[in-house]
């Protein structure tokens, strides 16, 4: 007699900390797992990336250990990273970040730039087998960013050159293969038409919803959106270990059952993460710092010209949330000033593209004031109008002023700014004509509270 199981594949991706979520998910995740694991039938759960967002108070206090606590919750199988996880974080705070993990982690191609090496916590590609016997191959990639993972000692490789390296071997010893793709849908339509050897692609990084997945090549994609809105469910009808059918939907998280206590759960990951955040206490400001009075923002011009010792700085004023009253100022306060992931940058110009950036500036500048952004590391809601120190623009001379003196057009200019005006549209200089340097050692949030601790330093017994 022919022997037929269920293997149903439960997945979420890029949930970005969005811990209101989690109750529901958890639980959803479970009974899936309760209900459908019965005699030959069994049911693998994956994440596919950026689990994890330091915008939550609880996820910066523990720099995303508590998110791989929850994660240890639902008994996932496997989990591979985003770019939250591998650039929001130092590469010795990655190599920790997993070692109460009761899962795998797969980053097939993600190696340690100096050793060519993948980490001791980094799995590549895993294989377990169903309850049937069904042999599963899981692999594991995130998108490459080649501008910044060098930059914290991280070798992302080639995509396609990975595959080819590693597929043969997981296709040879696996009825099943599964990608856990943090590269986007395009790139995942991209890897099915190319590799007809992978049977799943779970999709993530666009935040792309499919669903009822989408057939490519004979290899189904599946990808259940953002912030957990929605948790992923593929189920793969089998017969004597081969696939014979398999279909994805999506649950609505949503529409999932509430339980009194999930309020309660929801708002102890907050309160527990600024409880900590609180303790921390960074610098005692004598008088207020405002959005009003521009006072805010001339501080936060000088900290990156202080960082990249660059006589001229640049900063949106969508980047301040709030003011920062006068008082001690802890690391929640700067948390909610600056919840973005985003570091400084410099920009080395000719004069010529000097003035051609201010040019893009002043012609952009009424759209970009009240502009609605979402993405590139920006947690705010506008993009606000942009300020100068060191640099100025007469429109009427039509002169760029650099340190007070008039560029030439065959002169060097050094500019500091944040590495996000690389990755928008809207002053296309910096990206195509800088010479551009990110700083990676720390992120705004980070430098600027070193800015404040060394110029408003805290009384010895405030921290006791």
């Amino acid at each position: 007699m022919t022997t037929e199981s269920i293997l149903t594949i439960m997945h979420t991706n890029d949930i970005h900390s969005h811990l209101e979520n989690w109750p529901r998910i958890r639980r959803s995740l479970l009974d899936q797992q309760r209900n459908l694991k019965t005699g030959v039938n069994d049911v693998l759960t994956f994440d596919i990336g950026d689990a994890l967002d330091r915008v939550h108070p609880l996820t910066e206090a523990t720099l995303g250990t508590a998110n791989v606590a929850l994660l240890n919750q639902a008994n996932y199988d496997a989990v591979t990273i985003g770019n939250n996880e591998g650039l929001s974080l130092h590469a010795e705070q990655l190599n920790h970040l997993y070692d109460e993990a009761n899962f795998p982690v797969l980053v097939a191609n993600f190696l340690d730039a100096k050793t060519h090496q993948r980490a001791d916590w980094n799995q590549g590609v895993h294989y377990q087998q169903t309850a049937d016997g069904t042999r599963i191959g899981v692999i594991g990639l995130t998108a490459q960013f080649d501008d910044s993972y060098p930059l914290l000692g991280w070798d992302v490789t080639d995509i396609g050159t990975t595959l080819d390296k590693i597929l043969p071997t997981v296709r040879a010893n696996s009825d099943v293969v599964i990608l856990l793709s943090h590269l986007g849908i395009n790139v995942d339509r991209r890897i099915a038409q190319r590799f007809s050897d992978i049977d799943i692609i779970l999709g993530a990084h666009t935040h792309h919803l499919l669903e009822h997945g989408e057939m490519v090549n004979g290899t189904l994609l599946a990808a259940a959106g953002k912030w957990g809105c929605w948790i992923g469910k593929v189920s793969v009808r089998l017969q004597e270990h081969k696939i014979i059918a398999k279909t994805a939907r999506v649950i609505q998280t949503d529409e999932l059952p509430q339980l009194p206590a999930d309020e309660l759960e929801i708002a102890g990951y907050e309160q527990a993460g600024r409880q900590q955040l609180r303790a921390d206490k960074v610098a005692d400001l004598p008088q207020a710092l405002l959005r009003s009075d521009h006072s805010l923002m001339q501080d936060a011009l000088k900290m990156v010209q202080e960082k990249t010792g660059a006589p001229a700085a640049m900063l949106s004023s969508g980047l301040f949330l709030r003011d920062l009253p006068a008082g001690i100022v802890n690391r929640d306060d700067l948390l909610e000033l600056l919840p973005h992931q985003m570091h400084v940058m410099t920009t080395s110009l000719s004069g010529t593209e000097l003035k051609r950036l201010m040019q893009e500036v002043h012609k952009n500048s009424g759209f970009l004031r009240g502009f609605s952004l979402v993405g590139v590391g920006f947690r705010g809601k506008i993009f606000g109008e942009l300020v100068f120190a060191g640099l100025a623009y007469d429109e009427r001379l039509d002169q760029v002023y650099y340190a007070d003196e008039p560029i030439v057009p065959t002169g060097e200019y050094v500019i500091a700014s944040l590495d996000y005006y690389k990755f928008l549209p809207f002053l296309p200089t910096i990206e195509i004509a800088g010479i551009n340097e990110i700083m990676m050692n720390n992120n705004l949030r980070e430098d600027y509270a070193l800015y404040l601790a060394k110029h408003y330093r805290l009384a010895v017994n405030v921290k006791e």
